[in-house]
């Protein structure tokens, strides 16, 4: 699914059938080992490793204070080995890491997330309007006081909703966590008793707004769903969903598949001339932001200024494109001005005022990098696109043809000494074995005559650069 917004695309999301991801699922699992000097557990739930329950994951942090947490309770005052208990994903396994879970079930709908373990309501901090925000705690108050004593928060979407709405979300909220308390009480261990919308439907219950123009569809059965959804929840919506029968795949219709293939390599070109560097680690990501053939017209600081300025617009875009998140360093172009490194950092945090991920962006240093956090869920475009590459084993370089031939060498003279035998043939790669025979002769006739053997060069097409075979003869 994508997110085209002015022309341009903003975000990407992916599910494959029988790969779905798991968070907002919710299992009924057993701790398979409790970890006191981690504060935290391993709990069985059916994936394939282990997943990971933290102490603090099993603290309701309640939505009406701020900056009020308390230290979490030691974990083996908590969990006992073999204990069951019902947990939710929170983050989906990510490379060799398990799931991460918590204790604190949240179920969301269109407007509200029910907190069944807490007792009050919060409402997003994106509803600015101070009147609005009174309105809807007093709202939710009044109903919840009716029915249950549920804790909610009140989602950016409920920004001007009506009681009806609110009550009727309430309702289905009820129905749902009283079917997965049923379902708990009747399955085995490591079961999943509960699992989150579609990846269709979810994105119509969490972008669906009044700026969205219109939903386009290629898949028959997935639009009856989505019809079928916004009948029950957001009728108003209905007809903003449409068919689409066109003969070019939709994607290639805006641009989609080209931007994803741009957003899989390291350089993103700027208008400007300038470039962004992007390089995803497991500890980090880094970006590198340079002039590259942008000369500027007036002077070099200038010149820096525009291309850090511009580099703003396109690092927050592509955060959410490429759905990278943990720690992101940006290096920007050194400024000397303080107005224009004020500029940029003010020209960074608007650009990601858009990004509905939790973001913690803190000052430029003195070296021009800025240091930031983005909250990570899932994995990111490209590592669920491709995977590590077969020659290199992901180190994004191969060894050199001159490099492969002085191992070749040193192979030869291991095995000419070691083995018995009247002739050597070295398998290798087309451009290895020319790079030997061209540049390298007279190396392999003192081979030839230090070891007492010949020597044969075989070429292997299948072989990649770096692979080569010394076989006895």
């Amino acid at each position: 699914m994508a997110l085209v917004d002015g022309g341009m695309l903003q975000e990407v999301w992916q599910e494959r059938a029988g790969r779905n991801g798991h968070m907002g699922n919710i299992f009924v699992g057993r701790v398979s080992r409790v970890l006191p000097g981690l504060q935290a557990a391993f709990v069985d739930i059916g994936l394939e490793r282990s997943a990971f329950l933290h102490a603090a994951d099993m603290k309701r942090q309640d939505p009406a204070l701020e900056n009020g947490e308390t230290a979490a309770p030691a974990i083996t005052t908590l969990l006992r080995v073999g204990e069951m208990l019902t947990v939710q994903v929170i983050k989906d396994p990510l490379g060799s890491k398990g799931a991460r879970l918590t204790t604190n079930i949240s179920i969301a709908s269109r407007f509200l997330v029910l907190l069944p373990g807490c007792n009050t309501v919060g409402v997003s901090i994106r509803i600015e309007d101070e009147d609005e925000r009174v309105r809807l705690k007093q709202r939710l108050n009044a109903m919840r006081d009716a029915t249950n004593g549920y804790g909610y928060i009140v989602r950016t979407n409920a920004e001007g909703v009506s009681d009806f709405a609110l009550a009727a979300d309430m309702v289905y909220l009820g129905k749902v966590w009283q079917s997965i308390q049923d379902r708990a009480a009747q399955v085995e261990v490591a079961t999943c008793i509960y699992e989150d919308l579609s990846l269709p439907l979810r994105a119509l219950r969490d972008l669906m707004h009044e700026k969205v123009d219109r939903v386009r569809i290629d898949a028959m059965d997935v639009l009856d769903a989505a019809r079928k959804f916004t009948r029950s929840f957001v009728p108003d919506w209905h007809d903003r969903i449409e068919a689409y029968t066109g003969e070019r795949p939709i994607f290639d219709l805006f641009g989609v598949e080209d931007e994803i293939e741009a957003a899989l390599h390291r350089q993103v070109q700027l208008k400007s001339g300038g470039y962004l560097v992007f390089d995803q680690t497991e500890a980090m990501t880094t970006i590198d932001v340079n002039t590259g053939g942008f000369v500027g017209s007036r002077n070099l600081e200038e010149t820096i200024y525009k291309t850090n300025l511009e580099a703003t617009q396109a690092i927050a875009r592509q955060l959410r494109l490429r759905n990278l998140g943990g720690i992101i360093i940006i290096d920007f172009i050194d400024m000397n001005d303080e107005e224009h490194r004020r500029q940029v950092m003010r020209s960074l945090h608007r650009a990601l005022e858009c990004d509905s991920v939790k973001t913690s962006v803190s000052e430029l240093s003195a070296l021009g990098l800025v240091e930031m956090t983005r909250k990570r869920t899932t994995e990111s475009l490209e590592r669920r696109l491709c995977i590590t590459c077969p020659v290199c084993s992901g180190r994004g370089s191969i060894k050199s043809t001159a490099t492969v031939c002085l191992e070749i060498f040193r192979e030869i003279m291991r095995s000419g000494r070691q083995f018995e035998a009247n002739k050597l043939m070295v398998m290798a790669s087309p451009q290895v074995v020319a790079q030997i025979l061209d540049e390298h002769s007279a190396s392999v006739a003192e081979l030839e005559e230090l070891i007492g053997k010949s020597i044969r060069f075989q070429t292997e097409e299948q072989y990649s650069q770096e692979q080569f075979d010394v076989v006895l003869l």
